[in-house]
């Protein structure tokens, strides 16, 4: 069943994992994807290098581990980067692993890498993909705009654009305020924008880490998350149980008003995903 099926039915529980650093070994992800496999989230998303080269192949295997698992595998694409032929060969080799599931993204632009520009926006890639086969096609967006642009209006109204060039479910950023959701998805509702939403849950277990997502994505932070980071920064067990238990108030405040689902940035961490997961399992029904 398409992951776009499973809205009409239940609350939709997910995770995003990302390939090691070349530094770290491969084996770091298959064993976390040992743990968040037994979790049963309806798909997990795999990131992919936005540079157009780097982490590709690894992305691709990852994927293909995940779906030899039982589990359905969602393949980021990032098209900022990449030209059409590249786009098509990862999609040849997508197919060939039997992957049909893509998160269609523009990329984040690099000072250091000219963009290719064969695909300027993550719609150009929607369209093309729409072109290409019967895939199941998630989009992002942003409850509190995206950085580039000037309003949230605005932002609503491109992602009308990708919602018409065919996404057929968006998964939102990171955000640690519930009430920017909710605005969010009430503003794109009058926007005509009538796909699922998934709202992006990043447990915070470490300092470095909240500080690196606020520089990199610009989520507010509220004063109770400030408090938390402020109390625990310099206890990390306290801190990481601090975080896990923000997140889980935050799902089970959504799940309330009946979120279309709740996609986990697990950061490649099986014990975070565990503690969370088994704290909502009985209003989302993991």
């Amino acid at each position: 069943m398409k992951v776009k099926d499973l809205f009409k039915n239940k609350t939709v529980y997910s995770f995003e994992v990302f390939p090691p650093k070349s530094t770290s070994s491969v084996d770091t992800i298959y064993n976390a994807l040992d743990k968040l496999v037994d979790l049963h989230p309806d798909f997990i998303s795999v990131t992919f290098s936005a540079g157009g080269s780097g982490n590709s192949g690894l992305a691709l295997d990852i994927a293909s581990k995940v779906k030899s698992m039982g589990i359905t595998p969602v393949l980021h694409l990032p098209c900022i980067n990449y030209t059409k032929e590249q786009i098509d060969a990862t999609l040849v080799e997508a197919a060939n692993r039997g992957i049909d599931h893509i998160l269609a993204l523009r990329g984040d632009i690099n000072p250091d890498i000219p963009p290719v520009k064969d695909f300027a926006y993550a719609c150009d890639l929607i369209r093309y993909l729409r072109s290409k086969g019967d895939f199941d096609i998630a989009a992002a967006c942003y409850p509190e705009g995206h950085p580039d642009a000037d309003t949230l209006e605005q932002d609503i109204e491109n992602l009308k654009i990708k919602v018409d060039a065919g996404a057929d479910h968006l998964i939102t950023q990171l955000f640690f305020d519930n009430s920017f959701f909710w605005n969010f998805r009430e503003e794109a509702a009058k926007k005509g924008i009538n796909v699922p939403i998934e709202a992006g849950i990043m447990p915070v277990v470490n300092k470095k880490q909240i500080e690196r997502m606020v520089t990199t994505c610009g989520a507010s932070l509220p004063q109770k998350f400030v408090k938390i980071m402020q109390k625990y920064e310099h206890n990390p067990e306290a801190l990481r149980d601090a975080g896990i238990a923000y997140a889980i108030d935050q799902i089970i405040d959504l799940a309330a008003g009946d979120v279309d689902g709740i996609h986990l940035y697990t950061m490649n961490n099986p014990y975070v995903a565990q503690k969370i997961t088994e704290a909502v399992s009985g209003v989302i029904s993991v």
